[in-house]
């Protein structure tokens, strides 16, 4: 008799750290394929996108809405090699993720460019296939910079040709390599993106040898942003409960225009 009990609760305890096993495996296995294909979150660790995205925001993308490109499993390679497995076409104005041929960083930015499309900026105007995008001034915006100082940037709303609007920021004038660039065609399969804090963004307007995202190749886009899930002031930090407060709380679950 107890020799028997002894063998069912050996029993029992095997199938009981098998399920959960299982469980756990199954649970990772779940995890990986909604973060390969579905969704993904990610961080904004700087103000390139101010103001519609700030530092301290934790984004979701959505990847099927762009496709699956070769970065969508990353760290783990993804078989693809040129362009994105089930494409769709991006639209200007979107906001997307993507990583810059050669780097090993994620950026974000906004599509301006399509393929085939002419950009150009002129005395920090936007100019597309030879019209400049109308703008309209809608105030001042002020936000402290990467190197922890306060500056006072124009607030513009930029009208792109499908009627789309979005808001960008003007804080310096005239800046030789953003505000003044060189008449570029985006090219067949590629994307020319730009960071909606137009004088403090290293975007496609600059090369990836000197520091910025280049003109990205189709395969490179990773999704596009969503929603902004949550916000954390900088002196937010995960391992000291007593910031854990320090959140902005009128971000959470806000829509990325």
């Amino acid at each position: 008799m107890t020799k028997t009990k002894k063998k069912e609760d050996t029993v029992k305890s095997k199938g009981g750290w098998g399920e959960t096993l299982s469980t756990v495996l199954w649970a990772l296995g779940i995890a990986f394929v909604l973060r390969t294909f579905i969704f993904q979150p990610f961080h904004i660790p700087s103000g390139s996108m101010v103001p519609g995205l700030v530092k301290g925001d934790y984004i979701i993308t959505s990847k099927f809405t762009v496709g699956f490109g070769k970065h969508a499993a990353t760290p783990f390679p993804f078989p693809v090699k040129n362009g994105r497995l089930f494409e769709r076409e991006l639209k200007r104005g979107d906001v997307i993720v993507f990583r810059p041929e050669g780097d090993t960083k994620n950026f974000i930015k906004r599509v301006i460019g399509l393929p085939g499309d002419q950009v150009q900026m002129k005395q920090g105007l936007l100019y597309l296939n030879g019209e400049r995008v109308p703008v309209e001034r809608a105030g001042q915006y002020d936000y402290t910079n990467a190197f922890g100082n306060v500056e006072n940037a124009d607030v513009l709303i930029e009208t792109l040709p499908s009627g789309r609007t979005q808001t960008v920021l003007d804080a310096q004038k005239n800046s030789p390599v953003l505000d003044r660039t060189e008449l570029r065609t985006v090219p067949a399969g590629y994307y020319f993106m730009m960071g909606d804090n137009r004088d403090h963004s290293y975007d496609s307007r600059v090369s990836v040898a000197k520091g910025g995202a280049g003109i990205v190749p189709k395969e490179n886009i990773i999704g596009r942003a969503e929603i902004v899930l949550l916000s954390v002031n900088e002196d937010f930090e995960l391992f000291k409960p007593w910031t854990w407060l320090n959140m902005r709380k009128d971000r959470w679950f806000k829509g990325i225009k």
